[in-house]
């Protein structure tokens, strides 16, 4: 496929750690020395100048492909494609996005006419339906090579024989893709209606309203339990799940905003002159920037908008209802933004077969020229040729399409319907046998090999560490810890300053440790839930609950989080209560410590880290708290000499790692803090760089807590079925740091560099290694596919097993799409780069179906070829009318087609000795080898079927056609059966049916066969013997073959 998917909206996000990457190696490294310096694997790939390092695979690539095949048999299509993609352009010009004002419920006040909130999924109109089939269907050769046979025969000195023989094929095909494609078309346009149809409460100055989702507007107040829109939050605060939107099934917490939830009833939003600036519609679903202002207030009220504050289209409100204003309707929300438009996807068969059907077609050409050689080239011989090249178009067979698609769909139903796989969907039914093909198989971790479920099992504290046989301990030690607080408070202690009497003095263990349980409980973004066990209202619910244990729940954006705080639960400080500006723990003796929630930092993927600041309402100290991944704090903590080993130690243990600090802040520090703050969330221009720039002047010289350990349990039976996929030749990538020491069996080689000179070296020294994993993290990737992108793909391929370490979404699909570039075999990516995919086992594809149904129309090529050389090279068909049309369909087709159930082994055995799936990926059923195989049995079978029919018939040429024809049927039905290697019932009816409809056709084809004779002894006789002389002697060498030549899969069934 050259064009891949449009990758999930995650990889579109700006992503500013590599725009630095960048800038830094340009002026780090020095390159005057490595052009000098060529790359021992591949010298030549260094001899030109840096600019050309980017473009270099791109030329290759240009290279092997351009030739004169390419300019004789593609430039056609790369024409009309280009043609077609500029009229689509000129025809979908899409008008420039812009940011926007809205007002609050006033749609008319808008600026610009906005795009309608429709969704529209269809491919195709009323107009384009039958042009845009067509031109999928004839853009292929096969297709296009019988429009032009089947359109010749209107002109008369070109006709052949009747016309029905060529468009009643043709226009088989084309009804069945068409009826395929309308039905397809027809529940695309339900399942458009049935979404736009749906009603939605609409708040407006004299109350509520029903309205479609088709009728909303931009600046609409909207309530709405499942978002078909781009909102803004208003009221309330609530969960969201955004499983469709981005795979992720966590629930996500939105907040309102500000201003609007201190209003005291809904309908005041009308009484207030209100606006929200919103950034133009852009693909990003991870970030939003905007501003709300209050004009009718003095002074003016103005408040940042994040994308905390929105719900996005396709997400589901789990609980409750919500209110909010409609920024983004239809082409311009996210998900639509997001969704690539629907792509006809062509597998390795579809093109192999193309370029067999070209062959086919030069072989018909040559044969053709041949025929008019021999006549001398006398007369019109010019016509002669096209009259040959129509006469021997049956040399490619247009039931193989039919057949071929019929086979894909049978083999999707297969896997939908496999008991071993329940709850397997087949999305695209154009590739199911792209799986026998697979190569590469890039995957994520979190959620695909593991559970993504989270248990906490290691604390770590500098001097001491605490593991699961432990934790009793902790909790001893916070039980003793908050009990000597609750007396010192029952003491009257005044504020709080005895934790900040000696600062330099060493703390002790259990200090140290209450003060990391302390920072574990507070710093995240859980909620807990309780669940009300009566039949009131929720608010009277919420309003008498208590904080029992047993009907808490905790929801979270991340299962991380969830962890950590049932384990402070767990130690004895239990998380109870939690709204958008505070949060209460409670202590081992049931005493309720409240926090005032000041600031929050959410995590993100270019932060890799999240914060807090908090106020505790007993003391009024104000504290500075956050936690992340070990390479985002190992530079804002304090000097130490312990955190890097004990991240390792824990990844190489399999745990996910976590660094928590913290940071006292005064009074005045804090003031100083929140209005920098303040003022960098309302700016209109680069937000995001200058609200991290006033973050990062607080995260500087922090206090080491502690280190965390969480474990994501893996998935059942992931170790041996990476050990399944690497001995079926099956390499495998994956996206994170401990996928390598949970379920690698590989000797590994880490690869770090930090500029092209270190790449360099690298790379020369990793291609020495044999049979060794692969670890590179993401910065060092990002160097090597800046320089020296091809060579690294090419050593990438060597090695049975590639992790990439703490890469962004962004570097995933690009590996994706390198894979596939610089390599011409297929990749299936699971999880973050791509879509949910599998493999199953068995034996799937042989294609062995495609060479019968080419076999059979050789020889009726060759026939045809015999026929006109006997008779003095005369361009006049020897089966004619219904004959060809029976041929090509009822009487050969079922046979054919029952060949997708075949197996070469029962896969029980397939799973036992996986190595027999290398014999697939190499593609040696369809090679060029395997065809003249096959050409060479079509001559055999042909010449002796025709000269043996010429030899034994008496008088009238029409025993010539009954005799040839009926022991061509019997050859190609024994010809079906002489492949198959495991029967099923079902291809013995197939077989019998197939027979008897030929036997009963004969009571009917009066005009080409003598009733009298056909049912004559000698008919039968001279049948029978050509049949066994063409059939026989390929049946004893198949026998030889296996007897003394058993394929692998022959050796393994005996």
């Amino acid at each position: 496929d050259q064009n891949p998917p449009k990758p999930k909206p995650i990889f579109n996000q700006s992503n500013p750690v590599p725009l630095l990457l960048s800038s830094r190696f340009s002026v780090e490294d020095d390159s005057s020395n490595l052009d000098e310096m060529p790359l021992m694997m591949s010298e030549e790939a260094f001899e030109n100048e840096e600019s050309d390092y980017q473009t270099l695979p791109r030329a290759r690539l240009a290279q092997r492909r351009r030739g004169l095949g390419w300019l004789l048999l593609g430039a056609w299509k790369l024409l009309c494609g280009s043609c077609c993609d500029c009229l689509l352009r000129l025809c979908r010009r899409r008008k420039e996005l812009k940011a926007r004002t809205v007002w609050l419920g006033c749609p008319e006040k808008c600026e610009e006419k906005y795009s309608k909130n429709i969704i529209k999924n269809q491919k195709y109109n009323i107009l384009t339906f039958v042009p845009g089939v067509l031109y999928q269907q004839f853009k292929f050769f096969l297709n296009l090579y019988f429009l032009v046979v089947a359109c010749s025969q209107f002109v008369p000195s070109l006709k052949i024989g009747y016309l029905y023989t060529y468009w009643a094929p043709l226009g088989f095909v084309l009804a069945v893709t068409m009826v395929r494609e309308a039905v397809d078309e027809v529940r695309r346009c339900r399942r458009d209606k049935d979404m736009n149809s749906q009603l939605y409460s609409k708040l407006t100055v004299r109350g509520k309203i029903q309205v479609k989702s088709s009728d909303i507007q931009v600046g609409d107040l909207i309530i709405v339990e499942k978002v078909t829109d781009d909102l803004l939050f208003f009221s309330g605060a609530c969960f969201i799940r955004t499983d469709q939107l981005d795979g992720e099934t966590d629930w996500k917490l939105k907040v309102a905003v500000g201003c609007t939830q201190r209003l005291p009833a809904v309908g005041d939003l009308f009484s207030i002159k209100a606006f929200v600036f919103a950034q133009k519609p852009q693909l990003d679903i991870h970030s939003f920037e905007g501003n709300f202002t209050r004009e009718d207030s003095d002074p003016q009220i103005q408040e940042s908008l994040s994308i905390e504050n929105t719900l996005w289209a396709s997400t589901v409100v789990a609980s409750g209802t919500v209110i909010g204003v409609v920024i983004y309707t239809g082409k311009e929300t996210r998900s639509v933004l997001n969704t690539s438009s629907a792509k006809n996807k062509v597998g390795l068969l579809d093109l192999e077969l193309n370029r067999l059907t070209k062959a086919l077609f030069l072989a018909q050409v040559v044969l053709s020229i041949v025929m008019v050689a021999l006549q001398g080239f006398v007369g019109p011989w010019f016509r002669n040729l096209f009259r040959f090249v129509v006469l021997f178009s049956y040399i490619i067979p247009i039931s193989l399409r039919v057949n071929l698609d019929m086979g894909k769909s049978a083999y999707g139903w297969m896997i939908m319907k496999d008991e071993s796989i329940p709850g397997t969907v087949v999305r695209t039914s154009t590739i199911p046998e792209e799986l026998g093909r697979l190569v590469y198989l890039l995957t994520d971790k979190t959620g695909t090999l593991t559970q993504n479920e989270m248990v906490f099992k290691r604390l770590h504290l500098g001097t001491v560490s605490y593991g699961a046989d432990t934790m009793d301990e902790i909790q001893s030690h916070i039980v003793r810890s908050y009990g000597q607080v609750s007396a010192q408070v029952s003491g009257t202690t005044p504020s709080g300053k005895s934790q900040t009497a000696g600062p330099r003095v060493r703390k002790s263990v259990s200090s140290r440790i209450h003060e990391a349980v302390k920072a574990i409980a507070l710093c995240h973004n859980v909620t807990p839930v309780y669940e009300s066990h009566g039949n009131g209202e929720t608010e009277s619910a919420e309003a008498d609950q208590d904080f029992t244990d047993d009907n808490r729940t905790y929801q979270a954006s991340s299962p991380d989080e969830v962890a950590l705080v049932r384990w402070t639960e767990s130690v004895g400080l239990t998380l109870v209560n939690r709204d958008l500006t505070s949060l209460q723990l409670k202590t081992p003796s049931g005493q309720i410590l409240s926090f005032h929630i000041l600031q929050i930092f959410p995590f993100t993927s270019e932060s890799k880290r999240m914060g807090i600041i908090v106020r505790e309402e007993s003391t009024g100290e104000i504290t500075f708290y956050m936690k992340g991944a070990d390479v985002a704090m190992a530079s804002i903590v304090q000097y130490n000499d312990w955190l890097e080993e004990e991240c390792g130690n824990m990844a190489r243990e399999g745990l996910r790692t976590l660094v928590v600090a913290k940071k006292s802040l005064s009074e005045e520090q804090y003031q100083d803090f929140e209005s920098r703050y303040s003022q960098a969330k309302l700016s209109l221009h680069d937000r995001a760089l200058k609200v991290a720039a006033v973050v990062e002047s607080l995260e500087r010289e922090m206090e080491l807590l502690c280190l965390t350990g969480v474990e994501d349990q893996l998935q059942a039976d992931v170790r041996p079925t990476l050990e399944l996929l690497r001995n079926a030749g099956i390499k495998v990538g994956g996206w994170d740091t401990e996928l390598l020491y949970r379920a690698s069996c590989f000797s590994t080689l880490p690869f770090g560099v930090s500029n092209r000179g270190e790449a360099h070296l690298e790379l020369n020294a990793f291609r020495r290694k044999h049979d060794c994993a692969l670890v590179i993290s993401g910065d060092s990737l990002e160097v090597c596919l800046r320089y020296y992108e091809h060579e690294f793909v090419e050593l990438a391929c060597q090695c049975p097993a590639v992790v990439c370490c703490r890469c962004s979404p962004t570097q995933k699909a690009q590996i994706v799409t390198l894979l596939h570039q610089h390599t011409a075999n297929r990749t299936c990516a699971i999880g973050e780069p791509a879509d949910p995919g599998g493999v199953c086992g068995g034996g799937f594809l042989q294609n062995l179906s495609d060479w019968t149904l080419i076999i059979l129309v050789i020889v009726i090529f060759l026939l045809q070829a015999v026929f006109s050389s006997v008779f003095y090279f005369a361009s006049v068909p020897l089966y004619q009318g219904f004959l060809m049309v029976g041929y090509a369909t009822i009487f050969t087709m079922f046979p054919v087609f029952s060949l997708v159930l075949d197996q070469d082994v029962k896969p029980e055995m397939a799973l036992l000795y996986p190595e027999l799936y290398k014999d697939l990926t190499k593609g040696r059923s369809l090679s060029f080898k395997t065809f003249l195989i096959w050409v060479l049995i079509s001559i055999y079978q042909g010449g002796i079927l025709m000269y043996g029919a010429l030899l034994l018939f008496e008088s009238e040429f029409v025993h010539v056609v009954a005799i040839s024809f009926t022991a061509l049927i019997l050859t190609e039905l024994l010809m079906v059966a002489l492949t198959v290697r495991t029967w099923h019932w079902l291809m013995v009816v197939a077989e019998l049916f197939s027979l008897a409809c030929y036997l009963a056709s004969l009571a009917f084809l009066s005009e080409y066969f003598d009733r009298s004779y056909i049912t004559t002894w000698p008919f039968l006789w001279k049948v029978s013997a050509i049949t066994l002389v063409s059939c026989l002697p390929l049946y004893i060498i198949k026998y030889l073959k296996r007897k003394f030549s058993p394929p692998s899969y022959s050796k393994l069934s005996s």
